[in-house]
């Protein structure tokens, strides 16, 4: 027969009850006693970390996410992430200098793609790539970015070189200033041929317009604005 173990709790001299709230208790002379704050709770409420600044700039309260995993099971780039979304989220919400290095020091930043399927399938609507978005920009300003991004970096300077010098995208430099920046020279060189005699790649690149006062009033109050600062 199976032996079943009980466990009785017996009571010990020193054993002090759990004092109540201060709310709930009153002093010898009727009146309610003086509440007092935990040295933690101080700590979180005056040290700024990832966190805080994230909910701040975007309004995303990483605290918020009670880990039900949607949105890592949702996330189609989940599988080449160093970290799943959910996993990440969870760090931020330990509010330590450690985890914060640890997020904006991932790839799983660099590698969501914004499409928005982990706020559809989130209980909670957290809107994990504005997210994203401000973690990668801090990881930048920051100098913490993961040494397998760096070729996504290179790729995102490119591309807004291009816009912000011709209005709009040019494949040809875009493409070769990419792989200055990374040394991939050789990189789908094969395939550049039959896209050029397909027309898919222009020779030389077509300009805006008035492209100074458009597109560089959009890099002064954004990109530019942030550089300065």
């Amino acid at each position: 027969m199976k032996k079943i173990r009980i466990f009785a709790y017996e009571s010990k001299p020193n054993y002090k009850p759990r004092e109540q709230p201060a709310a709930a208790r009153a002093n010898h002379n009727g009146g309610p006693e003086k509440a007092t704050t935990h040295p933690t709770l101080l700590y979180m409420e005056h040290e700024k970390r990832l966190s805080t600044e994230l909910a701040e700039h975007t309004g995303v309260d990483a605290a918020r996410c009670y880990q039900c995993g949607k949105c890592t099971a949702g996330c189609a780039l989940a599988p080449d992430m160093d970290m799943a979304p959910s996993f990440l989220m969870r760090l931020l919400q330990t509010r330590t200098e450690e985890n914060d290095r640890r997020v904006l020091g991932s790839t799983a930043i660099w590698l969501c793609l914004g499409c928005e399927n982990c706020v559809a399938r989130c209980p909670m609507e957290i809107d994990i790539p504005a997210a994203m978005d401000y973690l990668r920009e801090r990881s930048r300003t920051e100098g913490l970015v993961a040494r397998e991004a760096r070729d996504i970096v290179a790729f995102h300077k490119s591309f807004l070189d291009m816009v912000r010098r011709n209005g709009r995208t040019y494949e040809i430099g875009l493409v070769a200033e990419y792989k200055l920046r990374t040394m991939h020279i050789m990189q789908d060189v094969d395939i550049a041929p039959a896209m050029l005699a397909r027309g898919k790649l222009n020779i030389m690149p077509e300009r805006l317009e008035d492209n100074a006062s458009k597109v560089g009033r959009i890099f002064a109050g954004t990109i530019d604005k942030k550089d300065r600062t």
